[in-house]
């Protein structure tokens, strides 16, 4: 069986921490890293009835949307709420890891989990967020070390494009210099023109490596004083994560769109609320897991004809409605949310195999219970 520390690993390389939203709180919140995990279960919300059913299954991890302690407490006892979540958890040897605007904005996150289950494709952000920083390291060396400077610089963290690493580009020409009295070189003698066969090594590299990268090319490299570059890159702006997701479905009409959300959502007592004609033709969606009225100033003036979202209050989307934008759908925060649970369920099951069981709940925790 893996550790707690092998899955939240593999957790936090597809859902980074360091992405979610500087107020939020992700990450591990109870468990020991050490503890072997035999089974995994995932949920939206971490409620009292969530972590009974984690411990009647016998979870040895509890992964869910929400955070438990999103604000500060000045106790977890077992006689406040948070508490008793957390102490039926931890006293029945059950962790407790929480991915929260971390799992929002990645791909295979919740947005896109959403889009998917409405059938969109051709997805895109609707906010992209930005692409990791990255620099051009290029270095001049001699041939027969050229290997062994592209191998160090490769180790160091440079060379990795999307799936793939130890990329690079090279070049042959002729690199000339004067040693000068003082200098100790390893090819040439110091007064006299040196000619020398070298190779242009070109990689990108992260730029948080940039000095991790370049002490590499120092200590590989032959020479006493190399020539090298670092050239920031810009950002190209094909980002594939970021907030909500717009995409398209075959041509419809919006009363036609809306019972397709009724059907691909789990039920709860919210239902499908729309804001627009019956039947306004559809064809581009935007979605957003959770509350995303945040996004409607963006929407307004877009291609969209219809968002679907969690959580729209009455005067913003009047007010919405007014510019002629798109028309609104507004669903249940906790079943938009759910959509994301088979993915990273399914996720997990590829990762590590049967050495792990999994469960998703199908609890709802959604906060209504019933309407007249």
């Amino acid at each position: 069986m893996p550790s707690l520390a092998d899955l939240v690993d593999l957790l936090h390389a597809w859902y980074p921490p360091g992405t979610a939203d500087s107020w939020d709180a992700v990450g591990l919140v109870a468990g020991d890293p050490s503890a072997e995990v035999g089974k995994v279960m995932f949920a939206v919300d971490p409620t009292l009835d969530v972590a009974r059913e984690a411990v009647e299954w016998g979870a040895d991890l509890l992964v869910v949307h929400h955070p438990l302690l999103l604000k500060p407490v000045s106790s977890v006892a077992a006689t406040t709420p948070k508490g008793r979540i957390l102490h039926m958890l931890t006293s029945n040897g059950c962790a407790l890891l929480t991915a929260h605007t971390n799992a929002d904005q990645a791909e295979s996150g919740v947005s896109e989990s959403l889009a998917l289950a409405l059938g969109l494709s051709d997805l895109s952000p609707i906010r992209p967020g930005p692409a990791k920083p990255l620099d051009k390291v290029v270095v001049f060396a001699p041939v027969d070390a050229a290997e062994a400077v592209r191998a160090a610089l490769h180790e160091a963290g440079a060379g990795r494009i999307g799936d793939y690493d130890s990329a690079s580009w090279s070049m042959s020409g002729e690199g000339r210099f004067r040693p000068l009295e003082g200098a100790a070189p390893a090819i040439g003698q110091v007064g006299e023109l040196e000619v020398v066969d070298e190779v242009r090594i070109e990689v990108v590299a992260p730029r948080g490596r940039r000095t991790s990268v370049v002490r590499a090319l120092l200590a590989a490299h032959p020479y006493e004083e190399p020539a090298f570059d670092v050239v920031p890159l810009a950002d190209p702006g094909l980002a594939t994560t970021g907030t909500g997701r717009i995409g398209t479905v075959e041509r419809t009409t919006l009363d036609q769109f809306a019972a397709r959300v009724s059907r691909a959502l789990p039920s709860t007592a919210h239902g499908v609320r729309v804001a627009g004609h019956p039947d306004r033709p559809v064809r581009r969606v935007a979605v957003c897991g959770g509350a995303g009225d945040f996004l409607l100033d963006e929407l307004a003036q877009s291609d969209v004809d219809v968002y679907v979202t969690s959580d729209l209050r009455h005067h913003r989307a009047g007010e919405f409605l007014e510019h002629d934008g798109p028309a609104l759908v507004d669903v249940a925060h906790w079943a938009a949310e759910w959509t994301w649970l088979p993915v990273v369920e399914a996720r997990l099951r590829a990762a590590v195999g049967d050495r792990v069981d999994t469960r998703v709940s199908t609890q709802c925790t959604d906060p209504w219970t019933f309407r007249h």
